[in-house]
């Protein structure tokens, strides 16, 4: 039953990766929802209600690390769980997501992040997982 463990917004500039992610957790029996840039997530993110928004960190018109920012500053979605898909190097500096996973990603590496955060998980060290996209 699609949704019956949470649903989840992808955010890619990539429709390649928007729709692996979208078989990988609809398999899993998440219900998903895709946008192409931050821009799209800030408008669509109230009328979609994420359990969790998954984001790319380079994309045009607004950035991930920005859209992450700007989603925790907002009180209507600074609580929901953020995690960050992306090939592009962050550093370990502390950042305002609950996860990363680097691309190219193992499909149970990314199903046990998006697991433990869409069911309310307590958040894993963002610094460490950050380190294993350092440049």
């Amino acid at each position: 039953m699609p949704g019956a463990c949470g649903r989840v917004l992808v955010v890619d500039d990539s429709q390649v990766i928007r729709q692996l992610m979208r078989v990988i957790l609809e398999l899993d029996g998440f219900e998903v929802m895709t946008a192409t840039d931050g821009v799209d997530c800030l408008e669509s993110v109230r009328g979609l209600r994420p359990d969790l928004i998954t984001l790319d960190v380079a994309m045009p018109r607004l950035d991930g690390l920005t859209t992450a920012e700007r989603l925790r500053d907002d009180p209507d979605t600074g609580a929901i769980p953020l995690m960050l898909v992306s090939a592009t190097p962050v550093g370990p500096r502390p950042l305002p997501v609950d996860a990363v996973v680097p691309k190219p990603f193992d499909p149970h590496e990314l199903l046990n992040h998006v697991r433990h955060l869409a069911r309310g998980g307590s958040r894993p060290a963002p610094v460490r997982l950050a380190r294993s996209l350092a440049g």
